[in-house]
């Protein structure tokens, strides 16, 4: 189902739930209030009769039904448009999940297009449901409760962003291998959160000051002040999280870089050892393949203390070559 929900209000009191959209225009008209509809994922034709109905702008009309547009606000006569990127926070795959919401605002009208399931619209109608007087201020009301239930939305999806950087530095000290692919994965999910809701300070500053401009009832000043108010605050979040992954991913690099060195030193002292020894070992073997050649005329082969003399030789230069080294720190 594509129309998710459909009211008429009048002076902030549901007054009429029709079955069709055609019925709902009718009781607009015949009612003198304000319509309330609410869309998920609507095709072509069903988008078209709402846009022929109350006028909607044509390029506001395809931006609603491409969708992958950036947050904005558009002011098309007397009708606003507004774009809005709403986040939540997936626990079981540790992502944040961004989607698309189309709000188009007239003089009796909200109609809203949601391309995803966040925000939760139906809890957005209920509370204004529940304040009448706040509903009775007109679309705007409502534009504004959109407005701050998207921003609310995003407090898990910085907590959980918070969550998983503090789990990277966890992951630097203890060597994980895989830390940098993680930092980068995360990097990418906060550049998107920061572009969601870097817009929101200008969309949401225009609508304060221009109340007049806008037609939007002064009482929704203070409203909308709350909402950029929090905003701002995300805003300082993210940026914060933002630096901390730069810095992350300049420790990890660090990091990697250390452990190189670490194993080259580490594979450097084995290889001088074994030199080494290997060192201290030749002096004996060449001085036993030189007497192991088996020729006639050798000197001392027929002395006494030949033997002797040649085991001590080898001795005595393995043992110089040993301290050489252990002096050298090779050994």
């Amino acid at each position: 189902m594509t129309l998710v929900d459909n009211g008429v209000y009048v002076d902030g009191k549901r007054r009429h739930t029709p079955g069709s959209l055609d019925e709902t225009f009718e009781l607009t008209r015949s009612s003198g209030g304000m319509a309330w509809i609410g869309l998920y994922r609507p095709d072509d034709i069903e988008l078209l009769a709402v846009a022929e109905e109350f006028g909607l702008n044509l390029l506001s009309v395809e931006d609603a039904l491409a969708g992958h547009q950036r947050a904005k606000l558009e002011r098309y006569d007397n009708t606003l448009f507004t774009v809005l990127r709403p986040a939540r926070y997936l626990d079981d795959v540790e992502r944040v999940e961004f989607g698309e919401l189309h709000v188009f605002v007239g003089p009796n009208f909200v109609v809203t297009v949601r391309h995803a399931e966040s925000p939760d619209l139906g809890r957005v109608r209920k509370r204004l449901e529940q304040e009448p007087d706040l509903l009775a201020l007109g679309p705007h009301s409502v534009l504004y409760a959109v407005l701050d239930q998207v921003v609310d939305e995003y407090a898990p999806v910085a907590a959980g962003l918070e969550n998983d950087i503090d789990e990277i530095e966890d992951q630097l000290f203890g060597g994980d291998v895989e830390v940098s692919r993680r930092i980068y994965e995360l990097s990418r999910e906060v550049i998107q959160f920061q572009r969601a809701i870097a817009p929101l300070e200008g969309m949401v500053g225009t609508l304060r000051s221009n109340t007049g401009e806008y037609g939007i009832p002064d009482q929704l000043r203070d409203n909308l002040g709350d909402v950029l108010d929090h905003v701002l605050r995300l805003i300082d979040r993210a940026n914060a999280y933002r630096a901390l992954l730069e810095n992350a991913l300049n420790l990890s690099s660090t990091l990697a870089s250390n452990r190189l060195a670490e194993t080259s030193i580490a594979q450097n002292e084995q290889v001088k050892r074994i030199s080494s020894w290997a060192a201290i070992l030749f002096a004996p073997t060449l001085i036993g393949a030189i007497y192991g050649m088996n020729f006639d005329n050798m000197p001392e082969l027929s002395w006494e203390w030949g033997y002797p003399l040649a085991l001590g030789a080898m001795a005595a230069m393995a043992a110089a070559l040993y301290l050489t080294f252990k002096r050298n720190k090779w050994l």
